[in-house]
């Protein structure tokens, strides 16, 4: 019985304890309401309301949070020149130049000065990304901040601001959306030339991704003289695509062991390297084979593993009967 008794106490204070928490929330909240009018009371509850849908919706913690992690993943993937010919005018009978083609036709010296175009363009735009999203953070918790304030008259006599404020937030966030596409190069000069009556149409290029290349981390594995590594990319393409593999021994002790190292091509996405030493940490890096349309590769994946140990260095112990 007094054990009983003990735990109807404990539950009594507790419902105590939340019945005075619930009591100095209303009155706090009734004398917010003795500060204004009840139309005006009426007017700020309604602005509060459609304040708290737009931080729980266009502008939720759970948007952002998506939206920083593909900013991290458009900071790994690599970035590439597209060449596309324009459609040519109706009624035109020339055949459609295709791409392959217009390489052969485009200026070299004019197309590198494109892909430092191209790098220049995808830096910006990512710093950009950055700063939008910065943006977006900072107005968030500016307006949740107001949110918590607890007198409500300012929050009213600056209804003003705060409407400009989510306007100019959507604004950013529709910037933000239209950028995380890569755009369009502007062409200043004609990147083929004439060559004698032939029609050459005109091209366009536009800035492409590529899905960063990721070790998988399960399946590359160290034995004691050789690894066995694994590769992937999010989203596969279409084709194979070749990949350069590098690898270099951590701590060298020796310079014969300063020649542990070495830059493989590979036309897959395993390879095993052997004739490795063991009980030694290697460092393996991953990323495309260098090609004519990459601008810009700012990320590569790298993976850390060591080799098992060998057998016990020395003589084998003898028996004794």
């Amino acid at each position: 019985m007094s054990f009983q008794a003990t735990g109807l106490g404990l539950d009594e204070m507790k419902l105590g304890s939340r019945q005075l928490f619930l009591d100095q929330e209303e009155a706090e909240e009734a004398e917010d309401q003795q500060l204004l009018e009840p139309e005006a009371w009426r007017t700020y509850m309604g602005r509060r309301t459609a304040l708290q849908e737009f931080l729980t919706t266009d502008l939720s913690p759970h948007l952002l949070k998506r939206h920083h992690a593909r900013v991290q993943l458009l900071r790994k993937c690599s970035y590439y020149i597209e060449v596309l010919p324009k459609h040519l005018a109706l009624g035109d009978q020339n055949p459609l130049v295709l791409p392959n083609t217009m390489f052969q036709l485009i200026d070299p010296w004019k197309f590198q000065r494109m892909k430092k175009v191209g790098t220049a363009q995808t830096k910006i735009q990512l710093l950009l990304l950055g700063d939008l999203l910065e943006q977006l953070d900072h107005g968030r918790a500016e307006l949740d901040a107001l949110l918590e304030s607890p007198d409500p008259r300012p929050f009213l006599g600056g209804w003003g601001r705060v409407e400009q404020r989510l306007a100019d937030l959507l604004a950013i966030m529709d910037n933000f959306l239209a950028m995380m596409v890569p755009g369009r190069l502007h062409v200043k000069h004609r990147l083929v030339s004439d060559v004698g009556t032939t029609k050459i149409p005109h091209i366009r290029l536009m800035l492409s991704t590529k899905m960063p290349v990721m070790f998988d981390r399960k399946e590359s594995v160290a034995h004691q003289d050789w690894v066995s590594l694994s590769w992937f990319v999010t989203v596969p393409p279409p084709a194979p695509e070749p990949f350069e593999l590098r690898f270099k021994l951590l701590d060298p002790r020796t310079q014969q062991e300063c020649a542990q190292r070495g830059i493989i091509p590979v036309a897959a996405c395993t390879f095993d390297i052997r004739n490795l030493l063991p009980s030694r940490s290697y460092k393996f890096t991953i990323k495309r084979a260098e090609s004519y349309t990459l601008v810009y590769e700012p990320w590569r994946d790298s993976l850390t593993l060591q080799t098992k140990p060998g057998p016990p260095e020395g003589p084998a112990p003898c028996c004794t009967f």
